[in-house]
Protein backbone atom coordinates (compact mmCIF):
# COMPACT_ATOMS: atom_id res chain seq x y z
CA UNK A 1 0.00 0.00 0.00
CA UNK A 2 2.92 2.34 0.57
CA UNK A 3 4.09 1.97 -3.06
CA UNK A 4 1.17 2.30 -5.49
CA UNK A 5 3.37 2.26 -8.59
CA UNK A 6 2.94 -1.46 -9.39
CA UNK A 7 -0.82 -0.90 -9.57
CA UNK A 8 -1.01 2.51 -11.24
CA UNK A 9 1.56 1.85 -13.98
CA UNK A 10 -0.26 -1.05 -15.68
CA UNK A 11 -3.59 0.66 -15.14
CA UNK A 12 -2.37 3.82 -16.85
CA UNK A 13 -0.89 1.80 -19.70
CA UNK A 14 -4.18 -0.07 -20.12
CA UNK A 15 -6.08 3.22 -20.30
CA UNK A 16 -3.71 4.54 -22.96
CA UNK A 17 -4.13 1.37 -25.03
CA UNK A 18 -7.91 1.51 -24.72
CA UNK A 19 -7.91 5.19 -25.67
CA UNK A 20 -6.15 4.26 -28.91
CA UNK A 21 -8.82 1.77 -30.00
CA UNK A 22 -10.70 2.61 -33.19
CA UNK A 23 -13.46 0.29 -34.30
CA UNK A 24 -13.93 1.84 -37.75
CA UNK A 25 -12.71 -0.39 -40.62
CA UNK A 26 -9.40 0.62 -42.15
CA UNK A 27 -10.26 2.98 -44.99
CA UNK A 28 -8.88 2.83 -48.50
CA UNK A 29 -10.59 4.61 -51.42
CA UNK A 30 -12.68 2.14 -53.44
CA UNK A 31 -10.88 0.64 -56.39
CA UNK A 32 -12.07 1.30 -59.92
CA UNK A 33 -10.94 -0.09 -63.24
CA UNK A 34 -9.49 2.80 -65.24
CA UNK A 35 -8.39 1.97 -68.80
CA UNK A 36 -5.02 3.32 -70.00
CA UNK A 37 -6.68 5.63 -72.55
CA UNK A 38 -10.09 6.75 -73.75
CA UNK A 39 -11.57 4.62 -76.51
CA UNK A 40 -12.67 7.62 -78.58
CA UNK A 41 -9.33 9.42 -78.25
CA UNK A 42 -7.93 7.93 -81.42
CA UNK A 43 -4.51 9.23 -82.41
CA UNK A 44 -4.03 11.22 -85.59
CA UNK A 45 -5.75 14.44 -86.59
CA UNK A 46 -7.11 14.98 -83.11
CA UNK A 47 -6.19 18.68 -82.92
CA UNK A 48 -8.55 19.45 -85.79
CA UNK A 49 -11.38 17.85 -83.79
CA UNK A 50 -11.10 20.28 -80.87
CA UNK A 51 -8.90 18.20 -78.58
CA UNK A 52 -5.45 16.67 -78.37
CA UNK A 53 -3.69 14.08 -76.28
CA UNK A 54 -2.00 15.91 -73.41
CA UNK A 55 1.76 15.77 -73.28
CA UNK A 56 4.22 16.33 -70.45
CA UNK A 57 4.58 19.96 -71.55
CA UNK A 58 0.87 20.64 -71.13
CA UNK A 59 0.32 22.10 -67.70
CA UNK A 60 -3.00 21.90 -65.86
CA UNK A 61 -5.83 23.93 -67.34
CA UNK A 62 -6.31 27.35 -65.82
CA UNK A 63 -9.13 27.96 -63.36
CA UNK A 64 -10.44 30.43 -65.94
CA UNK A 65 -10.82 27.63 -68.49
CA UNK A 66 -13.28 29.66 -70.60
CA UNK A 67 -10.42 31.91 -71.72
CA UNK A 68 -9.48 29.26 -74.32
CA UNK A 69 -12.43 30.58 -76.38
CA UNK A 70 -10.80 34.05 -76.57
CA UNK A 71 -14.05 35.96 -76.10
CA UNK A 72 -13.65 38.99 -73.77
CA UNK A 73 -17.41 39.29 -73.23
CA UNK A 74 -17.64 35.64 -72.15
CA UNK A 75 -14.65 36.19 -69.85
CA UNK A 76 -16.42 39.09 -68.13
CA UNK A 77 -19.64 37.14 -67.69
CA UNK A 78 -17.90 34.07 -66.30
CA UNK A 79 -16.03 36.20 -63.77
CA UNK A 80 -19.38 37.23 -62.24
CA UNK A 81 -20.60 33.66 -61.62
CA UNK A 82 -18.72 32.83 -58.42
CA UNK A 83 -19.49 36.12 -56.66
CA UNK A 84 -23.05 36.72 -57.86
CA UNK A 85 -24.79 33.44 -58.70
CA UNK A 86 -27.33 32.70 -55.98
CA UNK A 87 -27.15 28.91 -56.38
CA UNK A 88 -23.40 28.99 -55.78
CA UNK A 89 -23.81 31.34 -52.82
CA UNK A 90 -26.32 28.88 -51.33
CA UNK A 91 -23.89 25.99 -51.88
CA UNK A 92 -21.11 28.04 -50.29
CA UNK A 93 -23.30 28.70 -47.24
CA UNK A 94 -24.10 24.97 -47.03
CA UNK A 95 -20.40 24.23 -47.03
CA UNK A 96 -19.78 26.72 -44.21
CA UNK A 97 -22.55 25.05 -42.22
CA UNK A 98 -20.93 21.62 -42.76
CA UNK A 99 -17.55 23.09 -41.73
CA UNK A 100 -19.11 24.47 -38.53
CA UNK A 101 -20.61 21.04 -37.75
CA UNK A 102 -17.15 19.50 -38.09
CA UNK A 103 -15.77 22.07 -35.65
CA UNK A 104 -18.66 21.38 -33.27
CA UNK A 105 -17.92 17.65 -33.38
CA UNK A 106 -14.23 18.32 -32.75
CA UNK A 107 -15.13 20.08 -29.49
CA UNK A 108 -16.05 16.66 -28.05
CA UNK A 109 -12.34 15.85 -27.85
CA UNK A 110 -11.93 18.39 -25.03
CA UNK A 111 -13.35 18.56 -21.50
CA UNK A 112 -16.48 20.55 -20.78
CA UNK A 113 -16.23 23.22 -18.08
CA UNK A 114 -19.31 24.86 -16.61
CA UNK A 115 -19.69 27.58 -14.02
CA UNK A 116 -23.16 27.42 -12.46
CA UNK A 117 -23.57 30.05 -9.73
CA UNK A 118 -26.88 30.03 -7.89
CA UNK A 119 -28.68 31.74 -5.05
CA UNK A 120 -31.48 29.92 -3.21
CA UNK A 121 -33.73 31.14 -0.43
CA UNK A 122 -35.51 28.36 1.39
CA UNK A 123 -37.39 27.32 4.50
CA UNK A 124 -37.25 23.71 5.59
CA UNK A 125 -40.36 22.04 7.00
CA UNK A 126 -40.30 20.67 10.53
CA UNK A 127 -40.68 17.11 9.25
CA UNK A 128 -37.65 17.29 6.94
CA UNK A 129 -35.60 19.22 9.48
CA UNK A 130 -36.30 16.47 12.03
CA UNK A 131 -35.16 13.82 9.57
CA UNK A 132 -31.97 15.75 8.94
CA UNK A 133 -31.24 15.92 12.72
CA UNK A 134 -31.27 12.14 13.29
CA UNK A 135 -27.54 12.03 12.64
CA UNK A 136 -26.80 14.16 15.66
CA UNK A 137 -25.37 17.58 15.90
CA UNK A 138 -23.84 19.30 12.86
CA UNK A 139 -23.24 22.70 11.40
CA UNK A 140 -25.36 24.59 8.93
CA UNK A 141 -23.66 24.73 5.55
CA UNK A 142 -20.81 27.20 5.59
CA UNK A 143 -21.88 29.02 8.79
CA UNK A 144 -20.19 27.15 11.59
CA UNK A 145 -23.35 27.49 13.73
CA UNK A 146 -24.97 24.52 15.38
CA UNK A 147 -27.41 22.73 13.20
CA UNK A 148 -30.72 21.24 14.20
CA UNK A 149 -30.39 18.89 17.14
CA UNK A 150 -32.89 16.23 17.83
CA UNK A 151 -33.20 12.76 19.35
CA UNK A 152 -35.26 9.82 18.37
CA UNK A 153 -35.71 7.26 21.09
CA UNK A 154 -36.01 3.59 20.32
CA UNK A 155 -39.59 3.79 21.45
CA UNK A 156 -40.42 5.94 18.43
CA UNK A 157 -40.71 9.33 20.02
CA UNK A 158 -40.93 12.28 17.62
CA UNK A 159 -37.73 14.19 16.81
CA UNK A 160 -37.73 17.84 17.73
CA UNK A 161 -35.97 20.25 15.33
CA UNK A 162 -34.20 23.36 16.47
CA UNK A 163 -35.56 26.71 15.48
CA UNK A 164 -32.43 27.47 13.47
CA UNK A 165 -33.12 24.65 11.03
CA UNK A 166 -36.73 25.72 10.59
CA UNK A 167 -35.97 29.35 9.82
CA UNK A 168 -35.74 30.95 6.40
CA UNK A 169 -32.18 31.19 5.09
CA UNK A 170 -30.15 31.81 1.92
CA UNK A 171 -27.76 29.41 0.19
CA UNK A 172 -25.07 30.83 -2.11
CA UNK A 173 -23.36 28.32 -4.47
CA UNK A 174 -20.42 28.91 -6.82
CA UNK A 175 -19.59 25.51 -8.33
CA UNK A 176 -17.21 24.79 -11.24
CA UNK A 177 -18.10 21.56 -12.98
CA UNK A 178 -15.89 19.60 -15.38
CA UNK A 179 -16.78 16.57 -17.49
CA UNK A 180 -14.73 14.57 -19.96
CA UNK A 181 -15.67 11.46 -21.89
CA UNK A 182 -12.68 9.20 -22.44
CA UNK A 183 -12.76 7.99 -26.03
CA UNK A 184 -12.01 4.33 -25.31
CA UNK A 185 -13.41 2.90 -28.53
CA UNK A 186 -12.97 5.75 -30.99
CA UNK A 187 -16.60 6.84 -30.96
CA UNK A 188 -15.75 10.52 -30.53
CA UNK A 189 -12.85 10.40 -32.99
CA UNK A 190 -14.99 8.69 -35.61
CA UNK A 191 -17.75 11.22 -35.08
CA UNK A 192 -15.22 14.00 -35.64
CA UNK A 193 -13.86 12.23 -38.74
CA UNK A 194 -17.38 11.67 -40.06
CA UNK A 195 -18.19 15.37 -39.86
CA UNK A 196 -14.81 16.35 -41.30
CA UNK A 197 -15.34 14.06 -44.30
CA UNK A 198 -18.86 15.46 -44.73
CA UNK A 199 -17.42 18.99 -44.80
CA UNK A 200 -14.84 17.96 -47.41
CA UNK A 201 -17.62 16.38 -49.50
CA UNK A 202 -19.56 19.64 -49.22
CA UNK A 203 -16.48 21.57 -50.38
CA UNK A 204 -16.19 19.30 -53.44
CA UNK A 205 -19.92 19.73 -54.12
CA UNK A 206 -19.42 23.49 -54.00
CA UNK A 207 -16.61 23.19 -56.55
CA UNK A 208 -18.85 21.03 -58.73
CA UNK A 209 -21.67 23.59 -58.51
CA UNK A 210 -19.26 26.34 -59.60
CA UNK A 211 -17.94 24.30 -62.54
CA UNK A 212 -21.45 23.25 -63.61
CA UNK A 213 -22.76 26.82 -63.49
CA UNK A 214 -19.79 28.15 -65.44
CA UNK A 215 -20.32 25.43 -68.05
CA UNK A 216 -24.03 26.23 -68.30
CA UNK A 217 -23.29 29.92 -68.80
CA UNK A 218 -20.81 29.17 -71.62
CA UNK A 219 -23.34 26.91 -73.34
CA UNK A 220 -26.10 29.53 -73.07
CA UNK A 221 -23.73 32.19 -74.38
CA UNK A 222 -22.80 30.19 -77.47
CA UNK A 223 -26.44 29.27 -78.10
CA UNK A 224 -27.29 32.97 -77.95
CA UNK A 225 -24.57 33.75 -80.48
CA UNK A 226 -25.83 30.98 -82.75
CA UNK A 227 -29.36 32.37 -82.41
CA UNK A 228 -27.96 35.72 -83.55
CA UNK A 229 -26.33 34.11 -86.56
CA UNK A 230 -29.45 32.11 -87.37
CA UNK A 231 -31.42 35.35 -87.39
CA UNK A 232 -28.79 36.93 -89.63
CA UNK A 233 -29.12 34.00 -92.05
CA UNK A 234 -32.89 34.32 -92.03
CA UNK A 235 -32.74 38.09 -92.55
CA UNK A 236 -30.34 37.53 -95.48
CA UNK A 237 -32.75 34.92 -96.82
CA UNK A 238 -35.59 37.43 -96.54
CA UNK A 239 -33.53 39.87 -98.63
CA UNK A 240 -32.96 37.11 -101.21
CA UNK A 241 -36.66 36.26 -101.30
CA UNK A 242 -37.56 39.93 -101.73
CA UNK A 243 -35.23 40.04 -104.71
CA UNK A 244 -36.81 36.86 -106.07
CA UNK A 245 -40.31 38.32 -105.62
CA UNK A 246 -39.16 41.43 -107.47
CA UNK A 247 -37.98 39.22 -110.35
CA UNK A 248 -41.30 37.34 -110.53
CA UNK A 249 -43.28 40.58 -110.48
CA UNK A 250 -41.12 41.92 -113.32
CA UNK A 251 -41.65 38.77 -115.40
CA UNK A 252 -45.41 38.89 -114.79
CA UNK A 253 -45.46 42.54 -115.84
CA UNK A 254 -43.71 41.56 -119.07
CA UNK A 255 -46.20 38.73 -119.68
CA UNK A 256 -43.63 35.98 -119.16
CA UNK A 257 -44.95 34.60 -115.85
CA UNK A 258 -48.28 34.17 -114.05
CA UNK A 259 -49.81 35.68 -110.92
CA UNK A 260 -49.67 32.23 -109.28
CA UNK A 261 -45.89 32.47 -109.07
CA UNK A 262 -46.23 35.92 -107.49
CA UNK A 263 -48.47 34.46 -104.78
CA UNK A 264 -46.03 31.59 -104.26
CA UNK A 265 -43.07 33.99 -103.94
CA UNK A 266 -45.01 36.15 -101.46
CA UNK A 267 -45.86 33.06 -99.37
CA UNK A 268 -42.23 32.04 -99.31
CA UNK A 269 -41.15 35.56 -98.29
CA UNK A 270 -43.70 35.85 -95.49
CA UNK A 271 -42.72 32.41 -94.12
CA UNK A 272 -39.08 33.46 -94.01
CA UNK A 273 -40.04 36.68 -92.22
CA UNK A 274 -42.00 34.71 -89.62
CA UNK A 275 -39.03 32.38 -89.06
CA UNK A 276 -36.69 35.35 -88.61
CA UNK A 277 -39.05 36.86 -86.05
CA UNK A 278 -39.39 33.54 -84.22
CA UNK A 279 -35.61 33.34 -83.77
CA UNK A 280 -35.92 36.20 -81.29
CA UNK A 281 -37.82 33.96 -78.85
CA UNK A 282 -34.89 31.60 -78.28
CA UNK A 283 -32.47 34.50 -78.22
CA UNK A 284 -34.42 36.25 -75.47
CA UNK A 285 -34.54 33.06 -73.40
CA UNK A 286 -30.77 32.61 -73.53
CA UNK A 287 -30.14 36.26 -72.63
CA UNK A 288 -32.47 36.05 -69.63
CA UNK A 289 -30.87 32.77 -68.49
CA UNK A 290 -27.41 34.36 -68.60
CA UNK A 291 -28.65 37.30 -66.52
CA UNK A 292 -29.92 34.94 -63.81
CA UNK A 293 -26.68 32.93 -63.87
CA UNK A 294 -24.68 36.05 -62.99
CA UNK A 295 -27.24 37.07 -60.37
CA UNK A 296 -28.88 40.11 -61.99
CA UNK A 297 -32.39 40.93 -63.11
CA UNK A 298 -33.04 40.24 -66.81
CA UNK A 299 -34.69 43.68 -67.08
CA UNK A 300 -31.36 45.36 -66.34
CA UNK A 301 -29.22 43.18 -68.56
CA UNK A 302 -28.71 42.87 -72.31
CA UNK A 303 -26.21 41.36 -74.74
CA UNK A 304 -25.75 43.25 -78.02
CA UNK A 305 -25.89 41.39 -81.31
CA UNK A 306 -22.61 40.06 -82.65
CA UNK A 307 -21.77 37.85 -85.59
CA UNK A 308 -20.61 34.38 -84.58
CA UNK A 309 -16.90 34.01 -85.30
CA UNK A 310 -15.88 31.53 -82.64
CA UNK A 311 -12.93 29.23 -83.36
CA UNK A 312 -13.00 25.80 -81.78
CA UNK A 313 -10.28 25.63 -79.10
CA UNK A 314 -7.97 22.65 -78.63
CA UNK A 315 -8.57 20.89 -75.28
CA UNK A 316 -5.76 18.69 -73.88
CA UNK A 317 -7.11 15.27 -72.86
CA UNK A 318 -5.32 13.18 -70.23
CA UNK A 319 -5.69 9.52 -69.24
CA UNK A 320 -8.92 8.28 -67.58
CA UNK A 321 -7.32 7.77 -64.16
CA UNK A 322 -6.67 11.52 -63.92
CA UNK A 323 -10.41 12.10 -63.66
CA UNK A 324 -10.29 10.69 -60.12
CA UNK A 325 -8.22 13.72 -59.12
CA UNK A 326 -9.78 16.36 -61.37
CA UNK A 327 -13.53 15.82 -61.09
CA UNK A 328 -15.13 17.48 -58.05
CA UNK A 329 -18.18 15.21 -58.19
CA UNK A 330 -15.90 12.15 -57.95
CA UNK A 331 -14.04 13.74 -55.05
CA UNK A 332 -17.34 14.41 -53.27
CA UNK A 333 -18.47 10.81 -53.77
CA UNK A 334 -15.14 9.49 -52.41
CA UNK A 335 -15.38 11.69 -49.30
CA UNK A 336 -18.90 10.38 -48.71
CA UNK A 337 -17.51 6.85 -48.74
CA UNK A 338 -14.98 7.86 -46.09
CA UNK A 339 -17.80 9.47 -44.09
CA UNK A 340 -19.90 6.30 -44.15
CA UNK A 341 -16.83 4.25 -43.15
CA UNK A 342 -16.42 6.40 -40.03
CA UNK A 343 -20.12 5.87 -39.24
CA UNK A 344 -19.43 2.15 -38.92
CA UNK A 345 -16.90 2.90 -36.18
CA UNK A 346 -19.42 5.03 -34.30
CA UNK A 347 -22.06 2.28 -34.52
CA UNK A 348 -19.65 -0.46 -33.36
CA UNK A 349 -18.43 1.59 -30.40
CA UNK A 350 -21.96 1.60 -28.99
CA UNK A 351 -21.49 -2.08 -28.00
CA UNK A 352 -18.89 -1.11 -25.39
CA UNK A 353 -19.16 0.87 -22.15
CA UNK A 354 -18.58 4.61 -22.07
CA UNK A 355 -16.33 6.09 -19.40
CA UNK A 356 -16.84 9.67 -18.20
CA UNK A 357 -14.73 11.57 -15.69
CA UNK A 358 -16.58 14.25 -13.72
CA UNK A 359 -15.34 16.77 -11.18
CA UNK A 360 -17.02 19.55 -9.23
CA UNK A 361 -15.49 22.14 -6.93
CA UNK A 362 -16.37 25.52 -5.53
CA UNK A 363 -17.76 27.41 -2.58
CA UNK A 364 -21.10 27.40 -0.78
CA UNK A 365 -22.38 29.40 2.16
CA UNK A 366 -25.50 30.84 3.70
CA UNK A 367 -23.86 34.29 3.76
CA UNK A 368 -22.38 35.84 0.67
CA UNK A 369 -19.73 37.66 2.76
CA UNK A 370 -18.39 34.28 3.89
CA UNK A 371 -18.68 32.56 0.46
CA UNK A 372 -14.95 32.49 -0.33
CA UNK A 373 -13.79 31.40 3.14
CA UNK A 374 -11.62 28.32 3.07
CA UNK A 375 -13.89 26.19 5.29
CA UNK A 376 -16.71 26.73 2.78
CA UNK A 377 -14.94 24.92 -0.06
CA UNK A 378 -16.31 21.69 -1.45
CA UNK A 379 -15.24 19.30 -4.22
CA UNK A 380 -15.98 15.93 -5.69
CA UNK A 381 -14.36 13.85 -8.39
CA UNK A 382 -14.94 10.41 -9.83
CA UNK A 383 -15.53 8.33 -12.92
CA UNK A 384 -18.79 6.91 -14.19
CA UNK A 385 -19.18 3.88 -16.42
CA UNK A 386 -22.29 3.29 -18.52
CA UNK A 387 -23.12 0.11 -20.40
CA UNK A 388 -26.31 -0.82 -22.18
CA UNK A 389 -27.22 -4.36 -21.15
CA UNK A 390 -30.24 -4.93 -23.38
CA UNK A 391 -31.62 -2.90 -26.27
CA UNK A 392 -33.60 -5.43 -28.28
CA UNK A 393 -31.03 -5.53 -31.11
CA UNK A 394 -30.97 -1.79 -31.72
CA UNK A 395 -27.15 -1.60 -31.80
CA UNK A 396 -26.84 -4.56 -34.15
CA UNK A 397 -29.38 -2.94 -36.45
CA UNK A 398 -27.53 0.39 -36.33
CA UNK A 399 -24.25 -1.33 -37.24
CA UNK A 400 -25.91 -3.23 -40.09
CA UNK A 401 -27.42 0.02 -41.34
CA UNK A 402 -24.02 1.76 -41.25
CA UNK A 403 -22.42 -1.07 -43.23
CA UNK A 404 -25.23 -1.03 -45.78
CA UNK A 405 -24.88 2.74 -46.20
CA UNK A 406 -21.15 2.29 -46.74
CA UNK A 407 -21.82 -0.32 -49.43
CA UNK A 408 -24.28 2.06 -51.05
CA UNK A 409 -21.76 4.91 -51.05
CA UNK A 410 -19.09 2.67 -52.57
CA UNK A 411 -21.47 1.72 -55.37
CA UNK A 412 -22.42 5.38 -55.87
CA UNK A 413 -18.75 6.33 -56.08
CA UNK A 414 -18.01 3.70 -58.70
CA UNK A 415 -21.10 4.69 -60.69
CA UNK A 416 -19.97 8.33 -60.59
CA UNK A 417 -16.57 7.31 -61.96
CA UNK A 418 -18.16 5.23 -64.73
CA UNK A 419 -20.48 8.10 -65.64
CA UNK A 420 -17.45 10.41 -65.81
CA UNK A 421 -15.68 8.02 -68.19
CA UNK A 422 -18.82 7.80 -70.30
CA UNK A 423 -19.32 11.57 -70.56
CA UNK A 424 -15.72 12.12 -71.69
CA UNK A 425 -16.02 9.35 -74.27
CA UNK A 426 -19.32 10.81 -75.51
CA UNK A 427 -17.87 14.26 -76.12
CA UNK A 428 -14.66 12.95 -77.66
CA UNK A 429 -16.76 10.95 -80.11
CA UNK A 430 -19.02 13.95 -80.70
CA UNK A 431 -16.11 16.23 -81.55
CA UNK A 432 -14.55 13.66 -83.87
CA UNK A 433 -17.79 12.86 -85.69
CA UNK A 434 -19.01 16.46 -85.81
CA UNK A 435 -15.77 17.49 -87.49
CA UNK A 436 -16.63 15.15 -90.37
CA UNK A 437 -20.27 16.23 -90.34
CA UNK A 438 -19.29 19.91 -90.48
CA UNK A 439 -17.29 19.30 -93.65
CA UNK A 440 -20.23 17.48 -95.19
CA UNK A 441 -22.66 20.20 -94.13
CA UNK A 442 -20.43 22.89 -95.59
CA UNK A 443 -20.23 21.02 -98.88
CA UNK A 444 -24.01 20.68 -98.89
CA UNK A 445 -24.33 24.45 -98.35
CA UNK A 446 -21.98 25.19 -101.23
CA UNK A 447 -23.91 22.83 -103.52
CA UNK A 448 -27.21 24.38 -102.46
CA UNK A 449 -25.89 27.85 -103.34
CA UNK A 450 -24.92 26.61 -106.76
CA UNK A 451 -28.34 25.03 -107.24
CA UNK A 452 -30.08 28.33 -106.42
CA UNK A 453 -27.86 30.19 -108.85
CA UNK A 454 -28.60 27.73 -111.68
CA UNK A 455 -32.36 27.49 -111.10
CA UNK A 456 -32.68 31.28 -111.02
CA UNK A 457 -30.88 31.53 -114.35
CA UNK A 458 -33.10 28.81 -115.88
CA UNK A 459 -36.25 30.42 -114.50
CA UNK A 460 -35.31 33.85 -115.88
CA UNK A 461 -34.69 32.23 -119.25
CA UNK A 462 -38.15 30.62 -119.20
CA UNK A 463 -36.68 27.11 -119.23
CA UNK A 464 -37.56 26.07 -115.69
CA UNK A 465 -40.53 26.46 -113.32
CA UNK A 466 -40.51 28.79 -110.35
CA UNK A 467 -41.34 25.77 -108.17
CA UNK A 468 -37.79 24.57 -108.73
CA UNK A 469 -36.46 27.97 -107.66
CA UNK A 470 -38.44 27.74 -104.39
CA UNK A 471 -37.23 24.20 -103.80
CA UNK A 472 -33.60 25.21 -104.34
CA UNK A 473 -33.92 28.29 -102.13
CA UNK A 474 -35.49 26.29 -99.28
CA UNK A 475 -32.75 23.65 -99.60
CA UNK A 476 -30.14 26.41 -99.43
CA UNK A 477 -31.70 27.87 -96.28
CA UNK A 478 -31.93 24.44 -94.62
CA UNK A 479 -28.30 23.69 -95.51
CA UNK A 480 -27.09 26.96 -94.00
CA UNK A 481 -29.05 26.38 -90.79
CA UNK A 482 -27.82 22.78 -90.57
CA UNK A 483 -24.20 23.90 -90.91
CA UNK A 484 -24.74 26.49 -88.18
CA UNK A 485 -26.28 23.90 -85.86
CA UNK A 486 -23.30 21.58 -86.38
CA UNK A 487 -21.01 24.45 -85.37
CA UNK A 488 -23.12 24.92 -82.23
CA UNK A 489 -22.91 21.22 -81.43
CA UNK A 490 -19.14 21.43 -81.70
CA UNK A 491 -18.96 24.35 -79.29
CA UNK A 492 -21.31 22.66 -76.81
CA UNK A 493 -19.33 19.41 -77.01
CA UNK A 494 -16.14 21.38 -76.42
CA UNK A 495 -17.57 23.05 -73.30
CA UNK A 496 -18.92 19.73 -72.04
CA UNK A 497 -15.54 18.05 -72.59
CA UNK A 498 -13.82 20.70 -70.46
CA UNK A 499 -16.52 20.28 -67.83
CA UNK A 500 -16.16 16.47 -67.90
CA UNK A 501 -12.40 16.78 -67.49
CA UNK A 502 -12.93 18.87 -64.34
CA UNK A 503 -12.04 22.27 -65.78
CA UNK A 504 -9.05 23.62 -63.90
CA UNK A 505 -9.96 21.90 -60.61
CA UNK A 506 -8.09 19.15 -58.76
CA UNK A 507 -8.35 17.42 -55.38
CA UNK A 508 -5.37 19.42 -54.16
CA UNK A 509 -7.59 22.52 -54.24
CA UNK A 510 -9.97 21.19 -51.58
CA UNK A 511 -7.97 23.14 -49.00
CA UNK A 512 -8.49 26.38 -50.93
CA UNK A 513 -12.24 25.88 -50.90
CA UNK A 514 -12.20 24.94 -47.21
CA UNK A 515 -10.62 28.31 -46.41
CA UNK A 516 -13.87 29.93 -47.58
CA UNK A 517 -15.28 29.16 -44.14
CA UNK A 518 -12.61 31.39 -42.61
CA UNK A 519 -13.27 34.26 -45.05
CA UNK A 520 -16.95 34.08 -45.98
CA UNK A 521 -18.11 36.48 -48.72
CA UNK A 522 -20.24 39.45 -47.82
CA UNK A 523 -23.85 38.32 -47.84
CA UNK A 524 -26.62 40.31 -49.45
CA UNK A 525 -24.38 42.38 -51.73
CA UNK A 526 -25.75 43.63 -55.02
CA UNK A 527 -24.42 41.92 -58.13
CA UNK A 528 -22.54 44.14 -60.53
CA UNK A 529 -23.57 44.14 -64.18
CA UNK A 530 -20.67 44.13 -66.66
CA UNK A 531 -20.31 47.50 -68.37
CA UNK A 532 -20.90 46.00 -71.82
CA UNK A 533 -24.27 44.63 -70.67
CA UNK A 534 -25.52 47.48 -68.49
CA UNK A 535 -27.66 50.47 -69.31
CA UNK A 536 -31.06 50.60 -71.04
CA UNK A 537 -31.91 47.10 -72.14
CA UNK A 538 -33.67 46.98 -75.52
CA UNK A 539 -36.28 44.32 -76.04
CA UNK A 540 -35.25 41.22 -77.92
CA UNK A 541 -34.20 40.76 -80.62
CA UNK A 542 -31.68 43.62 -80.70
CA UNK A 543 -31.34 45.59 -83.95
CA UNK A 544 -28.85 44.33 -86.48
CA UNK A 545 -26.10 46.72 -87.64
CA UNK A 546 -26.57 48.55 -90.92
CA UNK A 547 -25.03 46.68 -93.81
CA UNK A 548 -25.12 43.35 -91.95
CA UNK A 549 -28.09 42.06 -93.95
CA UNK A 550 -27.64 41.89 -97.72
CA UNK A 551 -28.59 39.36 -100.41
CA UNK A 552 -25.93 36.71 -100.93
CA UNK A 553 -23.50 37.54 -103.71
CA UNK A 554 -24.07 34.25 -105.52
CA UNK A 555 -27.81 34.81 -105.89
CA UNK A 556 -28.04 38.57 -106.40
CA UNK A 557 -30.25 39.37 -109.33
CA UNK A 558 -29.80 41.91 -112.11
CA UNK A 559 -31.36 45.09 -110.72
CA UNK A 560 -31.06 46.87 -114.08
CA UNK A 561 -33.22 44.28 -115.87
CA UNK A 562 -35.85 44.15 -113.12
CA UNK A 563 -36.36 47.88 -112.80
CA UNK A 564 -37.23 49.66 -109.55
CA UNK A 565 -38.00 47.46 -106.59
CA UNK A 566 -41.60 47.42 -105.36
CA UNK A 567 -42.59 48.43 -101.84
CA UNK A 568 -41.51 45.74 -99.35
CA UNK A 569 -44.14 43.37 -98.08
CA UNK A 570 -45.61 44.48 -94.77
CA UNK A 571 -44.01 42.61 -91.84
Amino acid sequence: MNNPTPFRGPALAACLVLAGCNLAPHYDPPRVNATPAFKEALPGGDAAQGWKLASAQDGPMSDAWWEVYQDPELDELEARVVISNQTILAAEASYRAAHALAQEAGAQLFPTLSLVPSVTREKTSAALAGLGGNAGTGSAAGTGTPAATGTAAATGTTTTASSSSLGTHNIFDLPLEASYQIDLWGSVRNTVAENRFAAQASAAQLANAILSTQSTLAQDYFQLRVADDQRRILETTVADYQAALHLVQTLVKNGVDSEADVATAETQLESAMAAATDAGVARAGYEHAIAVLIGVSPAEFSIPYRHLAQPLPVVPVTVPSDLLERRPDIAAAERQVAESNAQIGVARAAFFPSLTLSATGGYESTAISQLFHVPNRFWSVGPSLAQVLFDGGARRAATAQARAQNDSQVATYRQTVLAAFQSVEDNLAALRILQVELGQAHQATTSAKRAVELTVVLFRSGVDSYVNVITAQNAFLNARETELQVQLKQLIASVMLINDLGGGWSVSRLGDIERLAERPPAAGGMARIPAANAGPAPANPPPLPLGEIQPDDLIKLNEEVMGPAPNPVSR
